[in-house]
């Protein structure tokens, strides 16, 4: 659905993305996955519960993703399968201008997270996403490291 939209609504949500959005992968430890960490990719559009109608149809139109309302009066469209965010990036790639390195960076991921066979190449994954730290705000500022 979204690759039928036209450039102009493609350029109009990419400056969303730009404006009220936000990209980004997370390593989270879980002692349960292959190599301990489980990697979460994620595209957020944010918008206030007053322009509720509006952000309802843009993300329908979209057609990716979850809308949920969070407790502080805002509504987040959540993308995260990775096919999705593949396809959502690569219509509005050529559009972005504040979030390119972000938009960059989330499809080198995918395609590093494709290509891991052993411990080595989900080091190199890992610290990709701990990249991400020096284009986003981000809390958490500890490197990732497999133990031995």
């Amino acid at each position: 659905m979204f690759r039928s939209l036209s450039p102009i609504k493609k350029a109009y949500i990419a400056g969303f993305l730009d404006g009220d959005g936000s990209i980004y992968a997370r390593a989270k430890p879980n002692p349960t996955y292959r190599y301990g960490f489980q990697i979460a990719l994620y595209i957020v559009l944010f918008q206030s519960t007053k322009d509720g109608k509006q952000f309802n149809k843009l993300c329908t139109a979209i057609g990716y993703g979850k809308i949920r309302e969070r407790n502080d009066g805002m509504l987040e469209c959540v993308i995260n399968k990775i096919n999705d965010i593949k396809e959502f990036l690569g219509c509005v790639r050529s559009f972005v201008v504040l979030k390119k390195r972000q938009v960059e960076l989330m499809l080198k991921i995918i395609e590093s997270k494709e290509r891991v066979k052993n411990k080595r190449d989900f080091q190199l994954l890992l610290d990709l996403i701990d990249s991400y730290r020096d284009l986003n705000y981000s809390k958490l500022r500890i490197k990732r490291v497999l133990t031995p």
